[in-house]
């Protein structure tokens, strides 16, 4: 979004018209041929634009998502493959067939990623690169990184083992020199860190004295863009790049406040931000794949419990 603020893009430009392969994605529905699961591909309704990536209504997935062919597709292409870089993933990508026509409805997808390529194809500048010129060190976030390097190994976070189970296992190696530079789910660091970047947001885009985005544009953001789109739990929209809390009650199961927004990470870890209460939460653990959402769910309730005026 800051891109959008200088006029390098729109949100609803067609991803196509900077990585100009995306362009050329088939929409794939499932059919029997001969009494066996094929693909049908067919051209999308509409083009896949920068809102849907940002909204995650772009026709991506992830392979674990489900067991389609379009997900096996995921699996088959490597997409995720930490030794490739983001543009020989997003070059795999493109031959993946679509989940659906882009704007369907809602699913949390390598949406994120693709990004990451956009804004290295729009900076001339590795995501790293851009995300330390532009992030992290305006806000002092100095431990944050897609590796862990030599001098700051020893204090890297440890998987743990579950009382009467087996041990966690590392998801990667943190210190493997990877090419992949994930924006969906690679970069490491501190509570610290990530305060200061939910701190700048709490704050309508800065953070003693660094702006790292404007007000009306993180107001934008914060808005939820999903609408009645299928793939979302009752009371919880999506903006640009976060849950949004759109209603209390009915079948939604968390306290909070309308307009909160945050996200949450696959192996337990979690943030939002709560304007009207003037409050930031950030839960940073790893835990076992049954544990995960008791646990920031439980954190969560007791934040809540504890504001009394």
């Amino acid at each position: 979004m800051q891109l959008v603020e200088e006029g390098r893009l729109q949100v609803y430009d067609p991803v196509a018209k900077y990585l100009p392969e995306i362009g050329k994605m088939k929409v794939g529905t499932e059919i029997t041929v001969d009494g066996r699961p094929a693909l049908r591909l067919s051209d999308p309704e509409r083009a896949m634009t920068v809102q849907d990536l940002l909204r995650h209504t772009a026709g991506l997935t992830y392979a674990s998502r489900g067991t389609s062919l379009v997900h096996k597709a995921y699996i088959d292409a490597k997409i995720g493959d930490r030794t490739a870089t983001i543009e020989e993933m997003v070059k795999r990508l493109s031959g993946v067939p679509l989940l659906f026509t882009p704007g369907e409805r809602w699913d949390y997808s390598v949406a994120v990623d693709v990004q990451g390529r956009l804004i290295e194809v729009l900076t001339g500048k590795t995501l790293m690169e851009a995300f330390n010129e532009r992030v992290f060190q305006p806000l002092g976030m100095v431990d944050t990184a897609f590796q862990v390097p030599a001098a700051k190994l020893a204090r890297a976070a440890q998987p743990g083992q579950k009382p009467n189970g087996p041990p966690m296992t590392p998801r990667f190696k943190v210190d493997d020199g990877a090419k992949y530079e994930s924006g969906g789910g690679g970069l490491l660091g501190t509570a610290e860190d990530y305060l200061r970047f939910s701190l700048a947001l709490a704050n309508g885009g800065a953070f003693q004295g660094k702006r790292i985005i404007g007000r009306k544009t993180l107001e934008f953001m914060t808005a939820d863009h999903v609408g009645n789109r299928p793939g979302r739990p009752d009371g919880f929209g999506f903006g640009l790049g976060f849950e949004v809390h759109t209603k209390l009650g009915g079948d939604s199961a968390l306290m909070g406040s309308v307009g909160e927004y945050g996200w949450s990470g696959a192996a337990g870890t979690t943030f939002w931000v709560d304007p009207k209460e003037h409050l930031v939460g950030i839960y940073m653990v790893q835990a076992s794949a049954e544990d995960t959402r008791f646990l920031r769910n439980q954190f969560r309730s007791m934040v809540q419990a504890a504001i009394a005026d």
